[in-house]
């Protein structure tokens, strides 16, 4: 199993002060998980990780990054170790080698910045409807669902 991961924002101020997206992406499944923070730190990113992925999908063999230092601090790094997963990371210069998660963060910016015309600051509430539409249409060549393909 395959994840990436990256940081969205910073996005209008909402409730709790949260500016940022925490997202991750299933590169097989193509299954999106995003958080709202107001500051992101090594502590956020490791409980993110555990609580959006790991207990949820199993630990990860490798995430995949880009060079922030949220995801290179040395407490980050000895974690992921000690789980066996696999870290890498995409050079600065070249973002697009974390494909999924940059179309994926694209979907979701249009998505929130069409929520922010419609709702202003409440766009943390319709999250889960940004975050729903990212899955549809049913992939293609799968000619299955996302969750199919997640639990069978």
């Amino acid at each position: 199993m395959q994840w990436g991961i990256d940081i969205v924002g910073p996005f209008p101020l909402a409730a709790g002060q949260r500016k940022f997206l925490l997202v991750a992406i299933d590169y097989f499944t193509k299954w999106v998980k995003a958080e709202p923070l107001a500051r992101i730190t090594e502590g956020k990113v490791m409980k993110f990780i555990w609580k959006n992925i790991a207990c949820r999908f199993g630990i990860s063999q490798e995430i995949m990054s880009n060079n922030g230092c949220q995801f290179q601090y040395q407490r980050i790094q000895e974690w992921c170790r000690g789980l066996h997963i696999r870290q890498r990371f995409t050079t600065v210069a070249h973002p697009q080698a974390n494909g999924q998660v940059e179309v994926t963060n694209r979907i979701l910016v249009q998505g929130i910045k069409r929520i922010l015309e419609r709702v202003g600051e409440n766009w943390i509430e319709e999250l889960t409807s940004i975050l729903w539409l990212t899955g549809q249409p049913q992939r293609v060549y799968w000619r299955k669902s996302l969750l199919t393909g997640i639990w069978n």
